[in-house]
């Protein structure tokens, strides 16, 4: 490795243990599902919280408290249990884009989906197996839309690399499942989906820093943007990729760097 390189690599690894702290759990959406302790409820709370991550991290996490509170509190028994007429009680439930027709179709997926299987990791298997991100993604897409009347409107909040998305929010949330480490932050509750195969979340703070630090050179911003700046810190780590999202996105939010 070169010497610029391996400066860098050592900035990013000294980054990256300054903010993979349970210390900033709290004012980020992962603290979310750090609020429960059963996995289904982990994972459940995990997945809609990182699709209703866009905007200030502060109305993400009131949005996402309210969420699971209409769901008393316990998302996995609400979800597998509940009829068609307590959907009612989400009728005034909204954020940004995301209104009670979407949220009448997560909870309709997700029923379907528990009532099958005990893990949301098999969502994004295909018969059970795993290949790369990239067609779990797609996969998921598909499965997650696989019904004869999901609503049209709904699809723009599933993306897919497909679609050239960044797929930033299923990213970010696949790490919080699959990361294994001791620190605290991310859950390592799945074993099927491997550390070194997962794929950078893209956000603005994470995309203007690489930039800044010349490992991203595309300039289009799209999935190809995410393999390129994946490939790049697969140089540092090739086991684990993606913990430099704490480095280049805490560099980005910090305003001490």
């Amino acid at each position: 490795m070169a010497s610029l390189n391996l400066k860098l690599k050592n900035l990013l690894d000294s980054k990256v243990e300054k903010y993979n702290n349970p210390g900033f759990i709290d004012l980020d959406p992962v603290g979310i599902p750090h609020r429960f302790t059963k996995k289904e409820d982990i994972e459940i709370t995990a997945f809609w919280t990182s699709i209703l991550a866009w905007g200030q991290r502060v109305t993400i996490i009131n949005k996402a408290n309210q969420l699971f509170e209409l769901m008393d509190g316990a998302p996995h028994d609400f979800i597998v249990n509940h009829e068609e007429s307590d959907r009612k009680r989400f009728a005034d439930f909204k954020h940004r884009t995301f209104n009670f027709t979407d949220t009448i179709y997560f909870l309709e997926f997700l029923q379907n989906h528990y009532r099958k299987f005990d893990s949301l990791e098999d969502a994004f298997l295909i018969e059970g197996k795993f290949t790369d991100v990239e067609t779990s993604l797609i996969h998921f897409r598909e499965y997650f839309f696989d019904h004869p009347y999901a609503p049209q409107r709904t699809t723009k909040h599933i993306a897919s690399p497909a679609r050239k998305s960044t797929c930033k929010r299923l990213n970010m949330f696949l790490r919080w499942m699959v990361r294994k480490d001791d620190k605290g932050v991310d859950f390592g509750l799945w074993d099927r989906i491997h550390t070194s195969a997962l794929m950078m979340p893209l956000d603005v703070h994470v995309e203007r820093v690489s930039r800044h630090i010349g490992i991203l050179k595309r300039k289009q911003r799209d999935w190809q943007t995410v393999v390129e700046l994946t490939e790049s810190l697969r140089q540092f780590d090739p086991e684990d990729p993606v913990k430099y999202d704490f480095a280049l996105f805490g560099m980005g939010v910090d305003p001490e760097v």
